[in-house]
């Protein structure tokens, strides 16, 4: 059980660090502010048109991350199931083993 606390919480502090990366590298997020009063002017009119595409870049980011935890999420858990089905059949092996011994020492017929 600690092992799996210790493993969740690695991967939740890697999700988070690689989401804060990807953010960083939206062009749209790096303020960038220019001295001519003609580019100030076009960089006014395009900023109203480019907010609403960089809250889109953003969104969709954040669904990308958020699908990239869920997928991930998914495959620990089926990976758990395996682990635990081939500890399972291992147990009724044993047991197996067992039964075939005592009726081969005459302990049970």
């Amino acid at each position: 059980m600690k092992k799996q606390i210790i493993d969740l919480s690695s991967l939740l502090f890697l999700s988070c660090f690689s989401s804060s990366i990807s953010l960083l590298l939206v062009p749209g997020l790096a303020d960038s502010s220019s001295t001519s009063d003609s580019s100030n002017n076009q960089n006014a009119a395009s900023k109203k048109s480019s907010g609403s595409s960089t809250w889109l870049e953003v969104l969709l980011i954040f669904l990308g991350i958020l699908a990239v935890g869920a997928f991930s999420v998914f495959l620990f858990k089926l990976w758990q199931r395996k682990k635990r089905e081939e500890q399972h059949a291992r147990l009724l092996k044993l047991f197996e083993q067992d039964d075939e011994l005592e009726v081969e020492l005459g302990l049970r017929d």
